[in-house]
């Protein structure tokens, strides 16, 4: 097997187990300096772990890492960590102050993952060295002590305390060093001790050399070759020692980031200045900038990238033209800014898929990594989700995330899930990316069979056949196969009889027949529950209630109540011959036991026919007379009343009452038999009544005194202006209220003591007419002739 086929498959392994076990977010850190011996050891997992030698190796602990080459392994019977390959600091993180190696150690059954992080220690391995092997300088005689002359810079691929240090100068008697350092960087300066004399020594050859900081130490060194020039002894001068500017990774090629400006006091060719970039140590930075001689203009040659190098120090020369050239120099500092031109890069390890929909909360379904090549809030990124799924993403360790179960799955309702993960970074504007992981759900039975309704009326009429269809019911269940095969059964939650002995339900369709009639009369409503089970294992049920109802039929016919008996007995009534018109003769009272509009009665004189004495009242059952007596009236009247009720068809009852025309009322005292107030006495109610409307009328009466005496004391007349209430009473034993423009009528029949009293406030919405039931029996009729005036009857039927 290849290299790279052993790697793939080392990573698809080290995956499958990341999903597999627990991540462990603790952090172990060694140290090993660079170049050691193989075989070195790192530091003690076994203690640092807290594991015993021993489960190392019946665990099967395994050093993985994402580098080309395995430069750590760990010893499964001292359980050290100990360098397997060559590290060379340099080839591993080049240009970098710091260098680690991120490895992880795996532990099996259980599965355990550690994370460990190892410094690589710079040592010193290589020595300072310069771009150029000879640097010129081209000095005039006549230039003063003091002078100062940048010296190239070397570089040391090394860090720390291992890199360029200090530079030392060949003896000599015209020139001296002059060493500073700023931050990490080292620079030299030529110093002109003496003043030089060309016709004595025309060039004067020196060698530079740079020692690092290291133990042993290293050094390297230059020629510096120092051309005398004659006469001009004037040097140009830039108008800052050091210029800085920042400029975007992404500016255009060809932009002008800067115009130097350095001034020559010498005249004609002595102060034509030409500008020139000199070479330093980072070979790269000439190579990205050019500067224009004749007016100093830095521009960007090449495209810039923070992400390769953020900043770029610029060594810069102004040169005269005069026969013999002096130059000045100053540092240009450019620092690259960084723009946010990387989007996250998301990777997704490994993905556990089916999931079961029966997941517990926190199962790990893939492991996902965000990196972005920027810096800074450009290169800081967040990981979310998008759209709303079961699922969400934690955190393990810096941009490591796992993906795992954070709701309730459900096949039924979504078989698959395309879990979108968005990385953005904090950049402005900011990127993003995403990434699709599909996930499919694998169904277990975890759906119970589930009815339209949690109760079922079911209306049915009284007298129906035994072994109808009543109702059917029907559940279903979301699973399927066995788990969706559904058999129907009886729960009997009745405590009155047993259910099984009315009705009985089809184990297969769910069909509830009766088995036997039912009377309304004597079974209004019962209720039962059908339970549905699935044939899942376990089974899974549900239950319905079932109300049922039984509707009322027109089957009894109206019923005539004491003191009256029905048609065939003899009844009979007397009046005196000196009755008024709506004197009142007899009421007939009867019952229905069917209910509703089969129970809603109506009263009608059948016979005889064409007789105008008489009439009844038909919601009342009140007879009463029509008109006076008169000499060629009969002196017995024999009626036949018969009350029908509402039904469909309707069913009926007479009840005949002879009533007989006496000459006297003492004759009608010693035959009077069922006159409704009889000897009964008062019941609390009619008594609370009747204190009710003596306390009003006293009132009423004070309110009315009151009124007039004020309106006595008025002078100004306004008295006719209020109209006062006024009181009607009328033949038939009623009264009248009316005050302004609306009216109150109440009547009351000669049994007033066993009459109901209802009192309507004022005013009624209008409507014609409209019925009120009161005791279970009698009724009375509301109402209104115009909305100005309302008139009202009480009549107890």
């Amino acid at each position: 097997m290849s290299r790279g086929h052993y790697r793939g498959a080392e990573w698809m392994l080290y995956a499958i187990i990341l999903c597999l076990s627990d991540w462990s977010a603790a952090q172990i850190s060694y140290s090993v300096s660079e170049e050691v011996d193989k075989g070195t050891a790192v530091g003690n997992l076994a203690k640092d772990l807290n594991i015993h030698t021993q489960q190392f190796e019946e665990r099967g602990f395994r050093i993985v890492s994402g580098y080309s080459k395995k430069y750590l392994d760990a010893n499964l019977r001292t359980g050290a960590l100990f360098v397997n390959e060559r590290i060379d600091r340099e080839e591993l993180c080049p240009n970098l102050p710091k260098c680690s190696l991120n490895i992880e150690g795996l532990l099996s059954h259980p599965m355990n993952i550690y994370r460990i992080e190892v410094n690589i220690l710079d040592i010193n391995d290589n020595a300072p060295s310069f771009l150029e092997q000879t640097h010129v300088f081209n000095i005039s005689e006549s230039s003063s002590p003091g002078e100062r002359y940048p010296l190239p810079t070397a570089q040391d691929a090394d860090t720390g305390s291992n890199s360029v240090k200090t530079y030392k100068l060949s003896p000599n008697e015209h020139f001296s060093i002059d060493v500073s350092s700023g931050g990490d960087s080292v620079s030299a300066e030529l110093v002109l001790q003496k003043a030089l004399d060309r016709e004595k020594q025309p060039i004067t050859k020196l060698t530079l050399t740079a020692v690092d900081g290291g133990k042993p130490v290293r050094s390297g060194t230059m020629q510096i070759l120092v051309n005398v020039i004659d006469v001009n002894d004037n040097t140009p001068v830039f108008s800052k020692s050091l210029y800085k500017v920042s400029v975007s990774e992404n500016i255009p090629v060809g932009t002008t980031i800067l115009k130097l400006n350095a001034s020559d006091l010498d005249e004609g060719q002595n102060s034509d200045i030409r500008y020139s970039l000199m070479r330093r140590g980072n070979a790269d930075s000439p190579d990205k900038f050019v500067v224009i001689p004749e007016s100093g203009e830095i521009i960007v040659k090449k495209n810039l990238d923070y992400e390769e190098s953020n900043a770029f120090e610029l060594r810069v020369q102004a040169t005269d033209q005069g026969a013999s050239p002096r130059s000045g120099y100053s540092k240009v500092l450019i620092e690259v800014v960084d723009v946010n031109d990387n989007a996250p890069e998301i990777s997704i390890t490994s993905v556990m898929s089916p999931v079961k929909e029966n997941a517990e909360i926190g199962t790990v379904v893939a492991l996902v990594t965000v990196t972005d090549r920027d810096a800074g809030h450009n290169g800081q990124t967040t990981c979310t989700i998008k759209h709303s799924v079961p699922f969400k993403l934690t955190s393990n360790y810096k941009n490591y995330f796992s993906l795992i179960v954070d709701g309730v799955l459900d096949r039924e309702t979504l078989w698959q899930h395309n879990v979108t993960i968005a990385a953005a970074d904090e950049g402005s504007p900011p990127l993003s990316s995403t990434a699709v992981i599909t996930v499919q759900i694998s169904d277990v039975n975890d759906n119970v069979p589930r009815f339209p309704e949690a109760n079922i009326n079911v209306y049915l009429k009284e007298n129906k056949k035994v072994g109808e269809i009543i109702t059917r019911t029907t559940a279903q269940d979301a699973d399927e196969d066995e788990n969706a095969k559904l058999t129907y059964s009886l729960i009997d939650n009745s405590k009155a009889f047993p259910i099984s002995s009315v009705v009985n339900i089809n184990s297969e369709t769910g069909d509830i027949v009766s088995l036997q009639s039912f009377n309304y009369e004597e079974l209004k409503t019962f209720q039962f529950k059908v339970q549905a089970t699935d044939s899942g294992v376990p089974p899974l049920s549900s239950n319905v209630t079932v109300n049922v109802f039984i509707l009322d039929e027109n089957d009894n016919s109206p019923a005539i109540l004491a003191p009256y008996s029905e048609h065939g007995s003899v009844n009979s009534e007397s009046i005196p011959y000196s009755a008024e018109a709506g004197y009142f003769v007899a009421k007939i009272r009867a019952v229905d036991a069917d209910s509703g509009y089969n129970a809603l009665l109506s009263y009608h004189l059948s016979e005889p026919k064409g007789n105008n004495l008489f009439r009844i009242g038909t919601s009342t059952g009140e007879i009463r007379t029509k008109r006076r007596m008169s000499d060629n009236d009969l002196k017995t009247h024999p009626l036949v009343v018969l009350v029908s009720d509402n039904g469909e068809p309707s069913l009926s009852a007479t009840v005949s009452i002879d009533v007989l025309v006496l000459e006297s009322a003492a004759d009608i005292q010693t035959q009077f038999r069922h006159v409704p107030i009889k000897e009964e006495s008062f019941s609390d109610l009619n008594l609370y009544l009747l204190i009710a409307i003596v306390s009003v009328s006293l009132i009423f009466l004070l309110s009315l005194i009151t009124l007039i005496a004020v309106k006595c004391h008025r002078t100004d007349g306004a008295f006719s202006r209020y109209s006062a209430p006024m009181i009607t009473t009328h033949p038939d034993g009623s009264w009248s209220y009316s005050k302004s423009t609306q009216q109150y009528d109440v009547c009351f029949s000669s049994d007033t003591l066993k009459s109901d009293v209802v009192v309507f406030p004022a005013p009624f919405p209008p409507v014609d007419a409209e019925l009120i039931s009161i005791n279970g029996g009698d009724t009375f009729t509301r109402t209104q002739t115009l909305p100005s005036k309302e008139k009202v009857s009480a009549q107890p039927h």
